[in-house]
């Protein structure tokens, strides 16, 4: 489609993701082979150099990530994010039903890096259907000998939010309940079984045999310079064309609704789109040309996260939407943390109240306040992120709060 770059799905549905030796003939595993052919420090600088950042939702640089990692362990593991519980976020699934053989790479490039002989890929529990085509992904790739000494397993996670969280998935690989861990320490020094542990997600692996085959240099003339390459978002919502796409990372939010999106559906006008799934910000049209990339949305507030788009129209109740979503983060906290497990109970029963249109205005300040405790204090990404979808439409979208309220 016009106005994209594919990299990571430029050959989508013309090679089958299960087969190796599909992947091979359009110039897979190459990246692998030079990575094995250079020094391991050599190796993650070059990855540093590249500029490639976590694609999850952290935005942290992978090579930097890597070279945490202690050399002088024996035991080292890559893990696989592949939770992918935002909703309205399947890019990762999207990537694996059309570049399989890409992430398996990029796990083995990671492997060389840190001298691992094990890898998991950690699949989210509503895609049972991928298990099957990973496991075909991985024996192919092992019989075509691509991987060498390099084995990957498929684990399956329950369904839990939270297991997107690298320490709450590493738990649950353990064979425990799906809970964060605090930090320190980190992954990198002791994560899966106490052992050095590299967690990156789908999209963040599958970049990596491209850095390798094409240069870092490539990469980072991609995009916006402090976050290079290229981004598969999905699109839904109020949208003439729900889709994904895969773009640069300087591409302005404002194409991605009406240039990729084809704009608002049934000639309705904009009100807002949230991005980076329900733990995203909302945004007005104000601020629709703003470009994609990790800084750029953190300049406003905002965040790229899992690259999950979703896009309102102007009949569309604000604060009815963020009651569900509040609903929605009150069902997943794990209750490990008081400011989480509390928060989250607070934040809805408060938004339901205001919904209702039985609260008065101290109800939006108490809001204010329980949003700042639980950014500061909760212990995961989830606390942190619950209160942002009511901070940014108390922001921009307060007179939708106002006019259900009870004044005295």
């Amino acid at each position: 489609m016009a106005n994209e770059k594919r990299v990571l799905l430029e050959y989508a549905d013309q090679i089958d993701p299960r087969k190796a030796e599909d992947y091979i003939k359009v110039g897979g595993y190459k990246g692998l082979e030079k990575a094995r052919s250079m020094n391991r420090r050599d190796l993650i600088e070059e990855v540093k150099k590249s500029g490639l950042r976590g694609r999850g939702g952290a935005g942290f640089n992978a090579g930097m990530k890597w070279s945490f990692v202690p050399q002088y362990a024996d035991t080292k593991y890559v893990v696989c994010n592949f939770d992918e519980g935002e909703p309205g976020t399947y890019k990762d699934r999207i990537i694996c039903e059309k570049n399989a053989q890409a992430l398996l790479e990029g796990m083995a490039i990671c492997a060389t890096a840190i001298d691992s002989k094990q890898g998991y890929i950690y699949c989210r529990g509503e895609y049972p259907f991928m298990v099957k085509l990973l496991n075909d992904a991985v024996q192919s790739a092992k019989a075509s000998g691509a991987l060498g000494d390099f084995d990957i397993e498929i684990r399956m996670g329950a369904g839990a939010y939270v297991c997107g969280e690298e320490t709450a998935l590493i738990e649950s690989i353990e064979g425990h309940r799906g809970e964060p861990r605090f930090k320190p320490p980190f992954p990198g020094v002791s994560g899966l079984w106490s052992q050095p542990t590299v967690v990156n997600n789908v999209e963040t692996f599958a970049c990596l045999p491209y850095i390798l085959t094409n240069g870092a240099d490539w990469f980072a003339g991609i995009g916006a310079a402090s976050y290079p390459g290229t981004k598969v978002i999905t699109l839904t919502g109020d949208i003439e064309n729900p889709t994904y796409f895969e773009v640069p990372t300087d591409y302005l939010l404002r194409d991605v609704i009406y240039k990729l999106g084809g704009g608002i559906k049934d000639g309705k006008k904009f009100k807002a789109v949230q991005v980076g799934g329900t733990s995203g910000a909302f945004i007005p049209e104000q601020n629709l040309d703003t470009p994609i990339d990790f800084d750029s949305m953190a300049a406003i507030g905002a965040s790229l996260g899992s690259g999950a788009v979703l896009v309102l129209d102007e009949s569309r109740d604000i604060v009815d939407v963020v009651t569900r979503i509040s609903k929605f983060f009150e069902h997943e906290s794990c209750g490990k943390c008081n400011p989480c497990r509390e928060g989250t109970w607070r934040c809805r029963e408060i938004m339901e109240r205001i919904n209702a249109g039985k609260a008065c205005p101290e109800d939006i300040e108490k809001l204010t306040v329980l949003s700042r405790v639980m950014k500061n204090a909760a212990l995961c990404g989830l606390g942190q992120a619950a209160p942002i979808p009511i901070d940014s439409t108390l922001k921009y979208f307060k007179q939708e709060y106002s006019c259900k309220l009870i004044t005295l």
